[in-house]
């Protein structure tokens, strides 16, 4: 936990309910009232956020808004602005930006710093958190949670115990006593079936779960349970990574009705690729592995990759999605499909060489379609195959 000599101090940042706020702030007559951001109601989709007056209710983020619906009727339901919520976003990390060079955003909701040492020129880290709310809720006009904590996961783990608009500190040495009493699902890495298993050996609580000798652990969960040990005793040594890569870029969609029509698919997945590619080229990155996602009807999920070489094109991205979906049996009519970039490595926006090949040739020119794209509208210049296809909502 000590870096150059110091006891670590770590903030992290977590918006309330930030999609869901965003349009409650810019809609005043929303203030009070139960909020979900997502697809339609009357679709297929899913909720992207839910603000606290729905959450009374049952909804949560990632649940069908058909469920969501049934629980919470009187609900506005709203669509998913992301350029307003980026902009916004925006706003935020440059405010957290101010307090620390180390800032690593993790969302556009929320973030990472590291202000070890920064006591006589911040104060002590709970101060500066405490001024990095009022900030927020003044310029920005939202609340926020935030943790300190020695390390990140027990930042993280302190900003989500006491939501909306909570303040919890860790003091280097109070750990222990912190983690005690939390059940074991709070642990980075335990979901529901390692969770069982976890308690298939009579533990429920973190403090229960750091007496297991890390030997037990290892032989009854494999690598994960030295993982499992070393963060039930509130140790985490990895560093805010103010320049960390994204692990992924992606796109996915829901369909109004299941079918296991090749061609629809493979437009489907012609769209998202073209979109996933700007992306890439936005940020400046080149992706290795394409991952193609399907959910069937039976809510059965499968995910297959293809590895390449680096590449930043929509029309490469699409072949190999499409090599995959190709050797996928579609025994049962797909529910939704998805395609992401991974492996991804900086050098997107490097100066072209003056006799380009084949591959840089495309690559200007998808640059040239960009900057079509931000001055006349996205659809300015699209793939022949997607002229029937209309505008995503």
């Amino acid at each position: 936990m000590r870096t150059a000599g110091l006891v670590r101090s770590i903030i992290h940042v977590d918006m309330d309910a930030f999609y869901a706020s965003v349009e409650q702030r810019d809609h005043p007559e929303l203030g009070g009232r139960p909020v979900i951001v997502g697809a339609d109601p009357k679709g297929r989709g899913v909720v992207a956020a839910a603000s606290y007056e729905a959450r009374r209710f049952g909804v949560q983020s990632a649940m069908p808004i058909g469920k969501a619906a049934r629980l919470c009727p009187r609900a506005t339901f709203l669509p998913v602005d992301m350029d307003n919520y980026a902009r916004v976003s925006g706003q935020i990390m440059s405010i957290l930006s101010e307090y620390s060079p180390l800032l690593e955003p993790v969302s556009v909701d929320e973030a990472f710093l590291d202000v070890t040492g920064a006591d006589r020129l911040l104060g002590p880290p709970l101060e500066v958190a405490k001024a990095i709310k009022a900030r927020l809720r003044r310029e920005v006009e939202l609340t926020a949670s935030a943790g300190v904590a020695p390390n990140k996961f027990l930042a993280k783990l302190a900003s989500d115990l006491e939501k909306p608009d909570g303040l919890v500190e860790v003091r280097p040495g109070g750990e222990a006593a912190f983690l005690r009493d939390l059940p074991i699902e709070r642990l980075w890495g335990v979901g529901r079936v390692t969770a069982a298993a976890i308690r298939s050996m009579g533990i429920e609580t973190i403090g229960q779960l750091a007496r297991v000798p890390a030997t037990v652990l290892e032989r009854r969960f494999g690598k994960i349970g030295a993982h499992l040990h070393e963060l039930a005793r509130g140790r985490d040594e990895r560093p805010v990574e103010p320049f960390a890569p994204p692990r992924s870029v992606g796109a996915e969609e829901t369909f109004s009705s299941d079918h296991r029509d090749l061609e629809r698919l493979a437009l489907t997945l012609r769209a998202q690729a073209e979109r996933v590619a700007g992306e890439l080229r936005a940020l400046g990155y080149l992706g290795k592995t394409v991952a193609l996602k399907l959910r069937f009807s039976d809510f059965r999920t499968v995910t297959r990759r293809l590895t390449g070489e680096p590449t930043q094109e929509g029309l490469e991205i699409y072949r190999r999605a499409r090599r995959v979906l190709e050797q996928t049996p579609l025994a049962d009519p797909v529910r939704l499909i998805g395609l992401s970039v991974s492996s991804l490595s900086s050098g997107g926006s490097a100066q072209l060489p003056l006799f380009p090949d084949p591959a840089v040739r495309r690559a200007r020119l998808a640059q040239a379609v960009d900057a079509l794209g931000r001055r006349f509208g996205d659809r300015t210049v699209i793939a022949a195959s997607l002229l029937m296809r209309p505008p995503p909502k």
